[in-house]
């Protein structure tokens, strides 16, 4: 069946052949011109060119689509070996799967940090992309103007994105470029817009002192004095330290200058080292000053005149006079000690009392006491305090009581009472009890009475007063108890009664 669908296959080739050499020109291909004449042969041949019709469309089969649609139909019909051959050109599809790793991206923001009469220093930032493998470095490349031969100033890669070009000669121009390298290769190079003129830029003297030496600067007598000044200007200025227009003097006071700052040391610090230093900072007639105000301190002595001005009650009041000497430094305050004679020990009683006078009160009555007073500044206290001559002794104010005189108020009165007794009920066997309550002075006596038959010493009932409060107890009473009770209150200035009714009732 495939050797008699061959005939009719050859005649449309010849006709594919033709509509695709008219093209041809236009498309300056010469394969598809000589493919013509092949496919034009294949006919002429009868049984062995059968075979390689197939090829021949396959090598035809690109260009058909491109210039007729309709026609290119057939020719996969009749070469359906064709396709199969060209079902295995996907394969090489896979292979974008595994690009080639980039380089890194350009370095940002090169820019010319510094400038001198023989170098100068270029700063720069890292590049966005760095790749998978990161960086190696970075390479520097000069080039003099109107040159083209860029030499590399670093021979391997370096991390950080500040470099120093030395060696150059003033006045020449340089054009730099820097370019990030990794595994993957270099990236395009950042280049300067202009190139770098080498020359001296003149800047003028400014000293930058440090903000805690603005103020006074204060040590303790003995302390070392360390300071660091820095300043700046081109060329290097000259510095020279006075004090009160003098020159220092070197034995006690050593001077390091750097082409940047100024050290300024003393090794122990005494007080006719206080005072004001001034530093001057000079470029060919242009200068700047600075003063720097060191004070040496030490503790101050103790309060002059210490007295003991009064005594009264549990208070005692004392006074003195500021110390000779303050240590240089102003007085903050005084503290006021004082110490029982029974105990020996000292304590405080004010601490940073600003005036040089205080009263010291709740002392203790039959004791008597000592007292002392310290001076303090920004040093501390005083080594030694001034003490009163004086002590303080307290004695026990004597005084005679006189009690008040209170009129005499009459307090008699009858008995009267403010809670009679109440009816009761109760039941056989059950004690009770009645209650009432009186009042009366002198306090009035009661009697408890039956039937108007006073009870007397009778175990059967527990009588009892208690702040005005009468109660009659009746213990287990029976059938016969019941009756009217009555509660009399007798005093000199008269009597009163009450009565009530208790009912017995049998058990239920």
């Amino acid at each position: 069946m495939t050797g008699k669908t061959a005939p009719p296959a050859k005649k449309p080739a010849p006709a594919a052949a033709k509509k695709k050499a008219a093209p041809a020109p236009k498309e300056e291909v010469a394969p598809k011109e000589e493919a013509a004449p092949k496919e034009e042969a294949a006919p002429s041949a009868e049984g062995p060119p059968a075979p390689e019709q197939p090829p021949a469309p396959t090598d035809e089969h690109p260009p058909v689509p491109t210039e007729a649609g309709a026609e290119a139909t057939p020719a996969p019909a009749e070469g359906s070996p064709a396709p199969s051959a060209e079902t295995p050109a996907p394969a090489p599809e896979p292979e974008p799967e595994k690009p080639k790793e980039e380089p890194p991206s350009c370095p940002l923001s090169l820019t010319v940090e510094e400038v001198s009469e023989n170098s100068f220093t270029l700063t720069w930032k890292a590049p966005e992309q760095t790749g998978r493998a990161g960086l190696d470095g970075y390479i520097v490349e000069i080039c003099k103007d109107g040159s083209s031969d860029w030499k590399a100033v670093n021979q391997e890669p370096f991390l950080s994105t500040r470099y120093t070009i030395p060696n150059l000669s003033s006045g020449d121009k340089i054009h730099v470029r820097v370019v990030a390298v990794s595994a993957s290769g270099a990236s395009v190079p950042a280049t300067l817009e202009q190139p770098v003129l080498i020359r001296e830029i003149l800047q003028l003297p400014k000293i930058r002192m440090p903000r805690h030496l603005r103020e006074t600067y204060i040590r303790r007598v003995g302390d070392a004095v360390n300071i660091m000044i820095p300043f700046q200007g081109k060329p290097q200025p000259e510095v020279s330290w006075t004090k009160g227009g003098q020159p220092l003097d070197t034995n006690r006071i050593n001077i390091r200058n750097t082409a940047r700052d100024t050290i300024f040391y003393i090794r122990q610090a005494q007080r006719g080292d206080s005072g004001k230093y001034e530093l001057t900072v000079q470029i060919n007639g242009a200068e700047d000053k600075a003063t720097l105000d060191i004070q040496v301190v030490e503790p101050p002595g103790p309060p002059q005149n210490l007295k003991l001005v009064d005594v009264w009650g549990f208070n005692v009041a004392l006074e003195w006079t500021p110390p000779v000497d303050n240590g240089n430094s102003e007085i903050k305050g005084y503290r006021v000690q004082k110490s029982d004679k029974k105990s020996g020990k000292w304590f405080t009683v004010l601490e940073r009392c600003t005036r040089t006078s205080c009263t010291i009160s709740d002392l203790i009555i039959g004791n008597t006491y000592s007292f002392r007073v310290f001076s303090e500044n920004i040093c501390g206290l005083s080594d030694s305090a001034a003490v009163a001559s004086g002590v303080a002794y307290i004695e026990k104010t004597k005084t005679t009581y006189q009690p008040e005189k209170i009129p005499q108020r009459d307090m008699m009165e009858p008995p009267k009472f403010t809670q009679p007794l109440t009816d009761r009920t109760t039941t056989r066997g059950y004690s009770t009890h009645l209650f009432c309550s009186v009042r009366g002075f002198p306090q009035p006596k009661i009697i408890w009475l039956k039937n108007q038959m006073e009870i007397r010493e009778d175990p059967k009932y527990i009588a009892l007063i208690d702040q005005g409060v009468c109660s009659l107890e009746i213990r287990k009473p029976g059938p016969f108890d019941g009756g009217v009770y009555t509660c009399k209150a007798v005093n000199p200035l008269g009597e009163a009664s009450v009565d009530c009714r208790l009912d017995v009732k049998g058990e239920i």
